[in-house]
């Protein structure tokens, strides 16, 4: 009963076969391409894996973005579902205004989140809340308190567009990539420090925020391709998952299973 999860986000498309879809199945293999080549996983990356039994995608491209993926997934004879956010789903309940638009990849996070909780409760440890943070194109920062409910997030511009927004709004501002510092002396450093610790003060914010809420310190999990790169200056504890949305998968399919 392989299982092949697949994450299509705003820069790259990443994926994973799973020996069987539940929480902790072995992983068989993995990848990952820019959005650009995804037309090449057929002949190259997939093409010598075996079929799946069923698939799962999510996706925050695209219509067009999953269309394309789909062609590549005719090497084999199985039909994907793709996962879209509701008002519930394996154990997390969706507290968004209109839960249909909480984007995708936040929703499945959230689920791999509470089941991290899940997976470390028992008759003396009750469930915690979690802070749920994936850094990538953008930031994002979720809190989810001690029953799986989703309380609500931050939405905030990853480096990239930090830097690309300074570039395009101030003149002479094109410098190499610099260093995080507690007092930056050059522009470099000046602008690496800053958006690190505007992402981290965000983080930070919305940890406390969570901890007043609920009354215990939240577990706080980080995932997303450039989490290696705030971790060091994140003045919390924290874990880096950087399969959390591949887990969220793996529960919703799970659950999906067992109903």
């Amino acid at each position: 009963m392989s299982f092949l999860a697949i994450d299509i986000g705003n820069t790259r498309l990443k994926w994973a076969l799973y020996a069987s879809p539940q929480p902790g199945a072995a992983l068989l293999a993995h990848g990952a391409v820019f959005l650009e080549n995804i037309e090449q996983l057929a002949d190259s990356d997939w093409r010598n894996l075996p079929a799946p039994h069923s698939v799962l995608g999510c996706n925050v491209a695209g219509d067009a973005m999953r269309r394309r993926v789909e062609e590549q997934l005719e090497l084999w004879e199985v039909e994907p579902r793709w996962v879209v956010a509701s008002s519930h789903a394996a154990g997390v309940s969706n507290g968004y205004d209109f839960p249909g638009r909480l984007g995708v990849d936040r929703f499945v996070a959230l689920i791999g989140a509470r089941w991290h909780v899940l997976n470390r409760c028992g008759a003396e440890v009750p469930p915690r809340a979690a802070l749920v943070v994936m850094i990538g194109t953008a930031v994002t920062v979720d809190a989810l308190d001690e029953t799986g409910r989703f309380l609500g997030g931050l939405i905030l511009p990853g480096h990239g567009i930090m830097l690309r927004a300074l570039e395009g709004g101030t003149a002479g501002l094109r410098v190499p990539t610099g260093e995080v510092r507690d007092f930056p002396t050059n522009t470099s450093d000046a602008l690496t420090s800053g958006g690190t610790y505007a992402i981290t003060g965000a983080i930070e914010r919305m940890h406390r925020h969570l901890q007043k809420r609920v009354g215990h310190v939240p577990l706080t999990l980080m995932t997303g391709g450039a989490g290696w790169k705030v971790s060091p200056t994140l003045e919390i504890a924290h874990e880096l998952v950087d399969s959390l949305i591949f887990e969220g998968m793996l529960a919703l399919q799970s659950h999906r299973l067992a109903l």
